[in-house]
């Protein structure tokens, strides 16, 4: 399953925040306010319009300079020429890794458990995301939540190789727990896209998503 050429790094990191959303509309919007990596999943592969909306969010990722990932339709995804692709487990069987790989596109790889996170480090993709967290009504998961406690010694087989995404039932009740873990990026989808206002939710993610609220809530 390995590609014979490793896949590309990220540019500029991948955290702190890294909203995951499911419309182009809301993407340009968090571009606009200045996020910097996101991820597009739009899950019905039937949707007529979907070349179309991968196409426009790989635009509107690279006239912001930012890191836009494309969830699952990886073949649409290398035609338009993106950034960044994320695969879950059983997309993984399927995809030409070689392709995304020698095309020079990011690599991120959604892990379960134990035995998924050994898998997907011999792989070593862009990044690693770990959930689901929390329970989350986003999508149907065949797995328990994982909790912080697994969290952290998920990241500890990781050892900072790779770059780490929490993900799964994460807002801003609970992201000062999942930051202190010391993952990378937190990942969030109804954090934005059921925000009544989405300037002040993304300040206080940078608020609580600093090193400075890291050390702090390590330090107490």
């Amino acid at each position: 399953m390995k590609p014979s050429t490793a896949f590309a790094r990220m540019d500029v990191g991948i955290g702190p925040l890294y909203p995951v959303v499911d419309n182009l509309n809301l993407l340009k919007r968090l571009l606009a306010f200045g996020v910097r990596t996101v991820q597009l999943r739009v899950k019905d592969p039937l949707h007529p319009n979907l070349d179309r909306i991968i196409k426009d969010a790989v635009e509107c990722g690279r006239l912001c300079q930012a890191q836009v990932f494309i969830n699952d339709h990886w073949q649409k995804a290398l035609d338009a020429g993106a950034y960044g692709i994320h695969l879950g487990q059983d997309d993984l069987q399927t995809a030409d890794l070689d392709a995304i790989a020698r095309a020079g596109v990011r690599l991120g790889v959604s892990t379960r458990t134990s035995d998924e996170l050994d898998l997907a480090l011999d792989l070593a993709p862009s990044y690693l995301a770990i959930g689901h967290i929390f329970p989350t009504p986003t999508k149907q998961m065949p797995t328990l939540p994982q909790g912080i406690a697994q969290l952290e010694k998920h990241l500890k087989t990781v050892g900072g190789r790779i770059p780490t995404v929490a993900i799964g039932g994460i807002d801003l009740t609970n992201a000062p727990d999942v930051w202190r873990s010391g993952v990378d990026a937190i990942a969030v989808v109804r954090a934005v896209s059921q925000s009544c206002d989405l300037a002040a939710t993304l300040q206080s993610f940078e608020e609580v998503l600093s090193e400075e609220a890291r050390d702090a809530a390590i330090a107490s």
